[in-house]
């Protein structure tokens, strides 16, 4: 897949929803679930706003080291306002490690896709959702993938 910087910082600015709320977030992390079923993939889930975490699920398979996967991506996400896997693909491009840098503490962070800033438009960044369970590349596309279906249904109200 590889999608380019430009890409990412696109999906960002379009994956952006008119309002975020605890039912949102329960949609949210539900369709993930059902996105991750109808591919037979297991993952973890986490949907956190407003400072806590407003939905969690780990399927069948994942274990303990995705939750804290999951963590890490969110911080990272949470501090930088990217995505994770934006901030993996502009690493690279500067020929670095992410978690290598002096002013990060890779136990708290890192850059492996699937975690998403979740913003309001005309508001910012609120949050983030995450998976982790796959490729990173399939992780973000998972990702995206279900904002983009929250989006499209939020339209047709």
């Amino acid at each position: 897949m590889s999608l380019t910087l430009e890409v990412l910082v696109q999906q960002e600015a379009d994956l952006q929803l008119e309002q975020f709320n605890h039912e949102t977030a329960w949609a949210l992390g539900s369709l993930l679930k059902n996105l991750a079923e109808a591919k037979q993939a297991s993952v973890a889930i986490e949907v956190y706003a407003f400072g806590q975490i407003l939905f969690s699920y780990a399927m069948a398979g994942t274990n303990p080291d995705h939750q804290d996967w999951i963590r890490r991506k969110r911080n990272s996400v949470l501090r930088f306002g990217k995505s994770s896997y934006y901030l993996g693909q502009y690493n690279a491009r500067k020929q670095r490690e992410f978690e290598n840098q002096p002013h990060i503490d890779a136990r708290e962070y890192c850059a492996h896709g699937g975690s998403f800033p979740l913003r309001i438009q005309g508001c910012g960044l609120v949050g983030a959702v995450t998976v982790s369970g796959l490729p990173q590349e399939e992780d973000h596309q998972l990702v995206t993938d279900a904002l983009q279906q929250i989006l499209q249904s939020r339209q047709g109200n």
